[in-house]
């Protein structure tokens, strides 16, 4: 006795299409044969699977079925067959199964392939960053085979339509109940073999070689950056389209300059008496030029003096980012005697208005933990 068709596919009767769609995709990727070789018990159910969706999803066999129920499809009823009705079970097996049903690597006519796609990692400096450049690289690839003219055939010869196929690339083949497509194994999927191939490329269509290239950086370009040269990468098998190359960039650290976006950054150790006293110091940007920093009397260490407009450029915009010079301020080392005396008497001459930062912490964790203590 036949199971209901509702419940062969888990679903109420007032299941609307999309529900019985989404059951069927569910169920028949579960029992599908090819995911169960040997497995005559889910062969079975995906017959039934299938059995039960293309009724349900023809709204006038649908109706027919819940009148009669099967009896409305005996003696032939049910399209007389076994078959999968154009438009049904193979549309969505392509989307589920995708090379099984015919849903692979797309090919052009004639057995064409595009080539791959390629990577080339480039370390530039921040200065060429900040510049611009062009460069050359040499990059191994396939490219199309100038004996045969990309074809894989032999000169003066042309490759043949596959017999196995008949040029579709694909073949079907019947399990009793269900048909399957599948990439035809004699040609690949190409839909066409080559008798004669040629002896230089050995019927590929493509011989690898090295080639030069030129590669426009523009100003400002950034760490990560990807550049596409389309058309540059693998040639296609048998005269197919080309792949892509896609330049991966790196800026190296630079010695003095961190950048983060289009503004820079650089430490600059200053002495002590500068800090105290003020004074002035020169910095080389990266467009090779000299500026003048002024440092004010009293600077504490860590502070930042911006230069507008020294920083790097913004990529394609007229923009320019600023440089921020950080200070350092050195203590001492190796004091000389003199200089050792010196400073002790500065240190007796001093009071908390000359360094009102470390006199006025230590009072005030002072006056904290005392309180604290107090509660």
């Amino acid at each position: 006795m036949k199971v209901d068709f509702y419940e062969t596919l888990g679903v109420s009767r007032s299941a609307d299409d999309k529900e019985l769609k989404s059951a069927f995709r569910k169920l028949a990727m579960q029992f599908h044969p090819d995911r169960n070789p040997g497995d005559e018990a889910c062969e079975h159910k995906f017959k039934e699977i299938n059995e039960a969706y293309e009724c349900l999803k023809d709204p006038q066999k649908r109706a027919a079925y819940d009148r009669f129920g099967h009896a409305a499809f005996e003696n032939g009823g049910m399209n007389g067959g076994h078959g999968f009705a154009a438009g049904g079970f193979a549309d969505i097996f392509e989307d589920i199964f995708g090379e099984m049903m015919g849903g692979g690597r797309r090919r052009s006519s004639g057995g064409r392939e595009r080539g791959a796609d390629l990577r080339y990692n480039m370390e530039i400096s921040l200065e060429e960053a900040f510049t611009g450049k062009t460069a050359q690289i040499h990059v191994p690839a396939s490219v199309s085979c100038d004996e045969c003219s990309g074809t894989g055939a032999k000169p003066g010869t042309q490759p043949v339509t596959c017999t196995m196929c008949g040029g579709h690339g694909k073949v079907r083949a019947s399990q009793g109940f269900f048909s399957i497509e599948r990439t035809c194994p004699q040609c690949q999927g190409r839909g066409q073999t080559i008798k004669d191939p040629c002896g230089k490329c050995s019927g590929q269509g493509r011989v690898t070689e090295e080639r030069s290239l030129s590669v426009n950086i523009p100003a400002g370009i950034e760490d990560g950056t990807r550049i596409r040269l389309a058309g540059e990468g693998e040639a296609g098998m048998r005269g197919g389209p080309s792949g892509d190359l896609y330049i991966f960039l790196s800026v190296k650290p630079h010695e003095f300059f961190q950048r983060d976006g289009a503004d820079l950054y650089c430490k600059v150790p200053i002495s002590m008496t500068t800090a105290a006293l003020g004074g002035s110091f020169e910095v080389t940007t990266l467009d090779g030029s000299q500026t003048r920093v002024k440092v004010p009397e009293g600077t504490q260490n860590g502070r930042q003096f911006r230069l507008k407009g020294k920083g790097m450029p913004v990529l394609r915009q007229p923009q320019v980012g600023d440089l921020y010079i950080q200070t350092a301020v050195e203590t001492p080392q190796n004091l000389t005697r003199r200089q050792r005396e010196l400073l002790e008497e500065f240190e007796q001459l001093s009071s908390t208005e000359n360094s009102p930062q470390s006199s006025g912490f230590f009072s005030r964790m002072k006056d904290f933990f005392e309180s604290f203590a107090e509660k």
